[in-house]
């Protein structure tokens, strides 16, 4: 049985080592947009943030999803269309 014969419209494949996924890697992997993913893990509590500090002072504040945070998105949220 294919993805796709089973209802699923993709398949997500990750290395098994990589346990910690970037805001960016996440929205290319789920095929949500930006916009959508900040809203949806804001609304469901998904992923979370780090800060880091930066040249001259700046706090930079970046935001990390686990491989659960994945699948719940994979499983829940369909891809954009726009």
């Amino acid at each position: 049985m294919t993805p796709e014969s089973a209802g699923l419209e993709f398949m997500i494949t990750l290395k098994a080592s990589q346990k910690i996924f970037t805001y960016a890697e996440v929205a290319n992997l789920t095929g949500i947009c930006a916009e959508h993913l900040h809203n949806l893990a804001k609304r469901h509590r998904l992923g979370f943030f780090a800060s880091a500090a930066e040249s001259l002072g700046n706090q930079a504040e970046h935001w990390f999803f686990t491989p659960w945070d994945l699948i719940v998105l994979t499983t829940l949220f369909a891809r954009c269309a726009h």
